[in-house]
């Protein structure tokens, strides 16, 4: 007597929001190297073929993850840099919250595109062209901040707002830097206001 064919089980559906969720901050805490499609399906808890079913490759997977991760953690930011307040004031809180945020206890430390791609194969030369385009979309950011400061008198009219930008952008990425090192949030904030005093405008 045959025995009856069993069913196979039906694939786990995985919600996309939770499953971006939880490949960011894999992505975050082990950088996009450190990260195998091994670790993505474990803490999904699907199996390769529905990993890539539902998100493409690990690449694609990372893209969007990382776009994910920028919404959530910048947006607030951008509003705060172009509310309608001085320069100085905005530029102030946009610091101190990126400080905060990189020292969050809730969160991996430091921030998702300074650590994720720094070093490197070859063979993901593109996903780190990625994070890197997009640091520098930051910098432009503040760059168009700084352009409407001089336009508004809160900076000298010959302020080199690249290179003004470009500094602040470096305190933002060695502040990610120094958090994943174990720096307090108390300590970023005074590196900011270090940084604050190079200021080359107006202040109140």
């Amino acid at each position: 007597m045959n025995e009856p064919a069993r069913k196979r089980g039906r694939p786990r559906i995985l919600d996309r929001d939770v499953g971006l969720e939880v490949a960011a901050r894999l992505f975050w805490e082990r950088g996009y190297e450190g990260t195998s499609i091994a670790d993505l399906t474990h803490a999904m808890g699907i199996t390769p073929p529905s990993l890539y079913a539902t998100f493409g490759s690990k690449e694609d997977l990372f893209r969007q993850a990382l776009d994910r991760a920028i919404e959530r953690e910048s947006k607030r930011r951008s509003e705060m840099l172009y509310a309608e307040m001085p320069v100085y004031e905005a530029l102030t809180f946009y610091l101190y919250d990126i400080a905060e945020g990189h020292t969050d206890p809730t969160k991996p430390r430091g921030c998702i595109v300074s650590t994720a791609v720094l070093q490197h194969s070859e063979e993901n030369a593109s996903v780190a062209r990625t994070t890197a385009a997009l640091r520098e979309a930051s910098i432009q950011v503040l760059k168009a901040r700084f352009d409407r400061a001089i336009d508004e008198g809160e900076l000298p009219a010959g302020t080199d707002t690249d290179i003004l930008a470009r500094f602040y952008g470096a305190i933002i990425q060695g502040m990610s830097a120094q958090a994943c090192d174990g720096a307090c949030t108390e300590r970023l904030k005074r590196l900011v206001d270090i940084a604050l005093s190079a200021w080359p405008g107006h202040t109140a």
